[in-house]
């Protein structure tokens, strides 16, 4: 059997300045996980910088221009034609005034630790579960 390439996709946990992180709702139009909650990002274009291309997909599906603070963590998807890996970044919204792109119908600005409480696209999951609890510790006395 031959082996499925890998492509690489980036997301990214993008905050505003109350620390809340965003989410979105793919439309039910959507080729994947219609109707689900994602982290804004997409497919890093041949020849394109990660950062370049998470800085791009955000501006595409959200209308943010954001900066980028660290990469927070990956994950791994399978499709029947290729494996992606994704590469998770953290980012600061510059401004909150979001404007979806046609490929997503809601939004909220989340709390970290409310984070697992949302059907996100399975892949990320535990990335998700462990970031909460990451940020619960970290804001413990």
């Amino acid at each position: 059997m031959p082996r499925k390439p890998y492509t690489l996709s980036v997301k990214a946990l993008v905050r505003d300045a109350e620390g809340r992180c965003l989410v979105i709702r793919r439309s039910a139009a959507s080729k994947h996980n219609a109707g689900g909650w994602d982290l804004p990002g997409g497919k890093v274009d041949a020849g394109e910088a990660p950062d370049a291309a998470l800085v791009r997909e955000v501006a595409e599906e959200t209308g943010l221009t954001v900066d980028i603070v660290r990469v927070a963590g990956a994950a791994e998807s399978e499709t029947p034609e290729r494996k992606i890996a994704y590469l998770i970044f953290e980012a600061n919204a510059r401004a909150p005034e979001v404007r979806l792109s046609s490929e997503h119908n809601g939004f909220e600005w989340v709390p970290p630790s409310r984070l697992a409480g949302y059907d996100l696209c399975g892949q990320f999951g535990s990335f998700i579960s462990e970031f909460a609890r990451r940020e619960e510790d970290r804001m413990k006395p």
